[in-house]
C-alpha cells in the first residue's frame, strides 16, 4: 500500500492529502476549486507544472474526512506547542 502524508490543522479544520511522493516538495502551478455547493465544503486540487495532480486541500475537513486520517495526520497547528 502506498504511503500518503496528510497534514491537519484542527484551529482552522483544514487538512492537505500529499499525492506526491512523501518526501517529494513539488510546488502548484495551477489549483482548481471543487464547487463547494455541491460538496457541502470547499475542495481544492493542486496540479504541478505538468498537470499532474499533487495534493487535495480540504477545508471543513472533520466533517469530510475518516476519523484516523485527521488523528494520524501531521499537526503544523501543534508544532512546538
Amino acid at each position: 500500500m502506498a504511503e500518503v502524508r496528510v497534514t491537519y490543522d484542527e484551529t482552522v479544520d483544514a487538512a492537505y492529502v500529499y499525492v506526491t511522493e512523501p518526501q517529494a516538495r513539488v510546488k502548484s502551478a495551477r489549483m482548481y476549486p471543487c464547487d463547494p455547493v455541491n460538496v457541502d465544503a470547499m475542495i481544492n486540487l493542486d496540479f504541478d507544472e505538468q498537470g499532474r495532480l499533487i495534493g487535495i486541500e480540504v477545508l471543513a475537513a472533520s466533517s469530510k474526512l475518516p476519523k484516523y486520517l485527521l488523528q494520524s495526520a501531521e499537526r503544523p497547528d501543534t508544532e512546538g506547542a
